[in-house]
This record gives C-alpha cells, structure tokens and sequence, in this order.
C-alpha cells in the first residue's frame, strides 16, 4: 500500500475540504453526531464498563461515518443508519482496533499512575488535600506523569487515526491497519501539526459560545479525517463538485447498439462523462495493473482499493453489495 507525502499546506485543506462536505448537508451531518453523541452519554451512565465499550465501538462507528462520507463525496445521501451500517461488515476487526486502543490506553493511565504515586492519585481522584511541602512533589510527579502520557498517547493515537477505515475500505486485518496508519501519519507528521494547531484555535472559539460552534466543529473533523485519507493513501482529491452521474448511465453510453448519430443529446453527454471517468481512473496511482476490478452486480469497472469485496467479489457500493446479499437471501429461502 502506497503511503504519499503530502506538503504542509495540506493541513488546512483537510479542514476546509471537510467543512465544504459538512457545509453540503449541514442538517444530516448534525443528526448523525449528536446521535453518536448520546450513545456516548447513555453507555457513561454505566460505570466503567460504559467507556470500556465505547471505546471498544467507536471504531465500528467511526467506519460507518466515513462509508457515508464515500456515498455523499459520490452524490448521494449521507443517512443516519451509515453510522450503524458498519456492524454489517469487518464489525471483529473494527472492534480489535478498538481492544488494541484501549489496553493501549489503560496501560498509559497505570503507567501514569505509577509516575505520579498514590499522593498525586488520592489528589485527583479522591480530592485529598496535602501541605505546601507535599504539593511541590506532588506538582514535579504530576508535570513527569503528563510528558510520560503525552509521549505514548501520540503514537496510539497515530496507530488508530487511520485504522477504521483501512479496515473498512482496504478489508486490513488490525494490525497491518493500525501499523500502515502510523506511518502515514509519521510521513506527513508536518501537515499533520498544521492541523493538530488549527483544531486547538478552532476548538477554542468553537468552545466561546457556550460550546455552540461544536455543532460545525464536530463534523467538520469527522469529514477531515475522509478527506486526508484519500490524499494520503489514494492520492485524490475529494469531489466536490455538486453533481453526480450515476455508473449505470456509463454502462449504457458504452455497451448500447445504436449508432452515434442517432443517440438523443442526453446519451452522449453520458458517453462524455464515462470517457472522462475511465481517463481519472487511468491517472490515480491505483490503477497499475491487477488493482481495476469488475463489480460483480453492474459489470463497472472500479479500483480494487475502493470496492468491497466478499466471499472473492467485488461491488463498486454498498447499495450493489446489498444487492447481492438480499438476492442470496431469497435463493436460500426458496
């Protein structure tokens, strides 16, 4: 797998690229967040448990959010049910990245805790009061624990960044996921600070209005992050463009047996559009040979890196591969 570099400039693209898709269904973008948003805060309510499986889950939701970034980059709709549509495919792997995650993390919170000895954790957890003498060691344990926490958060937080959708777009196992993720991010750690600055400023004014800007904030990030991926590991860029031609209509321009002349204005226009897409696949580093393949259901054909593949098949969309198994389903009926 490919990994690009990318230059620093990058890091503010992926932020505007993300609001021009959050900016495209702002309404639908809003709904999908705050639902994820009271999952979170329904599992807070159980103790402990409650954050272990959200952490767990997280990736599973994460990778619904970006296949309904891949729908509406393709002009279609992004709908609330893309936020669960994940649990249908790779939902294990998705949940391993989410185990390695989360040891990951309790392991730096004991090792934290270890740093800071049981003065600096009865303090924060407890609330116990100590002496000026006390607190001087307890401020020196505490400013050694955050440095120790801040030096293995980053790297967990780079294995993880890219991981979902890996998983979810590329069919990787966890760790090839999380291990191809690390180094994209370690490759373009220059963009990548850019961007870390611009959500600390913009976290900060979002934060002024008593939290409001989180409303555009949020899906912003979300539609970042899809936007970085395709730059870094399908060096493309994210259509923006409001219009969508559907494959079916380049099936059609191209496999139809009526003479030129004759076609309507519509059907060559189609032909147009087909010849324009077949020559950006062509272009895209993906398209060396054995990495085009044929969607099972539409005959298409599309890179091997964007289409879903099940049991040896390929499918161009979740719509096709839904298709697909809705029609193994009634033959089994029958």
């Amino acid at each position: 797998m490919e990994i690009h570099q990318l230059s620093a400039k990058y890091g503010w693209y992926w932020i505007a690229n993300g609001f021009h898709m959050f900016r495209k269904a702002p309404m639908i973008w809003v709904l999908v967040c705050f639902t994820l948003l009271l999952i979170a805060m329904t599992l807070a309510l159980i103790p402990v448990l409650g954050q272990f499986i959200f952490t767990l889950v997280s990736p599973v939701f994460l990778a619904g959010i970006m296949i309904g970034c891949r729908e509406q980059e393709q002009g279609r709709q992004l709908e609330i049910v893309h936020l669960f549509i994940a649990f249908k495919t790779n939902v294990v792997s998705l949940v391993t990245v989410g185990g390695i995650y989360l040891i990951g993390q309790v392991l730096i919170i004991g090792l934290v805790m270890m740093i800071g000895g049981s003065q600096m954790t009865d303090m924060l957890l407890y609330g116990k009061r100590v002496d000026e003498n006390e607190l001087i060691t307890v401020m020196d344990d505490m400013l050694t624990a955050s440095l120790v926490a801040l030096l293995f958060s980053i790297p967990l937080m780079m294995a993880a960044w890219f991981s979902p959708l890996l998983v979810v777009f590329h069919n990787l196992q966890p760790i090839p996921a999380m291990k191809n993720s690390f180094f994209a991010c370690l490759k373009n750690i220059i963009p990548f600070q850019l961007y870390g600055i611009l959500l600390i400023i913009f976290s900060i004014f979002a934060l002024m209005p008593y939290g409001v800007g989180l409303v555009i904030l949020i899906p912003t990030i979300f539609a970042s992050i899809y936007v970085s991926y395709k730059n870094i590991f399908l060096g493309e860029e994210v259509k923006n463009s409001d219009e969508f031609y559907p494959k079916t209509d380049y099936q059609q321009a191209n496999w139809s047996d009526e003479p030129r002349e004759s076609r309507p204005p519509q059907k060559e226009e189609s032909e147009s559009k087909s010849n324009q897409n077949k020559i950006s696949v062509e272009k895209s580093p993906l398209a060396a040979e054995g990495d085009i393949v044929e969607c099972y259901q539409c005959k298409i054909l599309v890179p091997k890196e964007e289409a879903i593949r099940f049991d040896g098949r390929f499918f161009c969309s979740d719509e096709h591969f839904r298709e697909y198994q809705d029609s193994l389903d009634s033959d089994t009926k029958k």
